[in-house]
């Protein structure tokens, strides 16, 4: 599942979300936060797969959430309540 709680109509637009970044960022992506019953990894682990620091991973991590928040797929999954 992609997050607790999610339906199977939302984890599809995960899926189609994540797509939209490079596939070693999205991976990490997937690995931090545990998604689709991914085992959750340290910021270490992912950081040390990557070949970086943590704070060069969690900068990329980061960039990549805020490029996500802005996009019409997410608020597809998570729109705004009035």
């Amino acid at each position: 599942m992609a997050y607790e709680g999610a339906t199977h109509e939302q984890e599809h637009q995960m899926e189609h979300l994540l797509a939209l970044l490079y596939p070693e960022d999205e991976q990490a992506i997937v690995s931090y936060y545990g998604l689709f019953d991914e085992p959750r990894l340290s910021l270490e682990e992912i950081a040390r797969k990557r070949g970086e620091t943590q704070e060069q991973t969690m900068a990329v991590i980061d960039k990549c959430i805020r490029k996500l928040a802005v996009t019409p797929e997410w608020q597809m999954i998570n729109p705004k309540q009035v």
